[in-house]
């Protein structure tokens, strides 16, 4: 037997190398907390391509993009099922300079909390309650006032394969508040990468943008809306399985610089 195909020896080899590697990283690029937070967030694409590279080559983990026409120009709230760790690598590949709804707690972390809180994110302390919701709006309308993306996990949490849970109040109050439409995001990552666990399984994952989801809604209408959207295509991409796409061009072939090696079509390969 390959001794590759062990899942043991591929838990020892290949977390040594991603976690390894990240960890590099965030000290090398350490210098660039100097410079303005523009020049980060280029060094934030060099290391998740980095890391992608990793995924693909090392571990098997390979990705798809598809639906990106359904994406308008900023600025706009990204809402994401989150299925495992592998989408907060793919953040800033999927979506150009984002403010990600992050937990406080990551902020506090050494080295990489640090880049964190660079890089432009909204931190929220999740037992704060109501006074959390206008801390992240706060923050939101500064991300729009640049003309920047928001992105977050309406869910807050997590979640197993064909799981879900309520989605939380802070997606209404920032679509309320913003005024800007939603791109919901659906994948199937949990089947290759599953939450509280270090194994992960060769595959190849889908991300899909859905169809946007207007301003002027009521905030019960956007709610049914988002996840009835979120959850039924993941069960569709989650059915489909984690194989590879078929297309050339997809993450594996391409040495990452600025996500390019992604392979972006269509949900039936057009």
């Amino acid at each position: 037997m390959n001794i590759l195909d062990n899942k043991y020896f591929r838990f020892v080899w290949f977390n040594s190398i991603f976690y390894g590697i990240n960890i590099i990283l965030s000290i090398v690029l350490m210098v660039v907390l100097l410079f303005p937070r523009k020049v980060l967030i280029k060094a934030i694409h060099f290391w998740l391509s980095t890391v992608a590279w990793v995924e693909a080559n090392l571990g098997g983990i390979t990705y798809s993009v598809v639906g990106k026409e359904n994406v308008p120009a900023p600025p706009f709230i990204a809402a994401c099922k989150h299925a495992s760790e592998w989408e907060t690598f793919k953040i800033h590949l999927l979506i150009d300079d984002p403010a990600i709804v992050v937990k406080q707690e990551l902020l506090r972390l050494p080295i990489l909390g640090w880049h964190i809180k660079k890089s432009g994110t909204i931190p929220i302390d999740r037992k704060a309650g109501k006074t959390a919701v206008q801390v992240m709006l706060e923050g939101a309308r500064k991300a729009v006032a640049e003309n920047r993306p928001v992105f977050i996990f309406p869910e807050g949490t997590r979640v197993g394969v064909g799981e879900s849970k309520p989605y939380k109040a802070g997606v209404a109050a920032l679509y309320q508040e913003l005024n800007i439409p939603i791109v919901p995001i659906a994948l199937n990552s949990g089947l290759v990468w599953s939450k509280n666990t270090l194994f992960k399984k060769r595959g190849h994952i889908t991300v899909e943008f859905l169809p946007v989801i207007p301003i002027g809604l009521s905030k019960a209408e956007m709610m049914a809306r988002l996840k009835d959207s979120i959850e039924t295509a993941t069960a569709r991409l989650v059915k489909m399985g984690a194989v590879k796409c078929g297309v050339e061009g997809c993450c594996a072939h391409v040495f990452p610089f600025a996500g390019e090696g992604v392979d972006f079509h269509s949900p039936t390969g057009e």
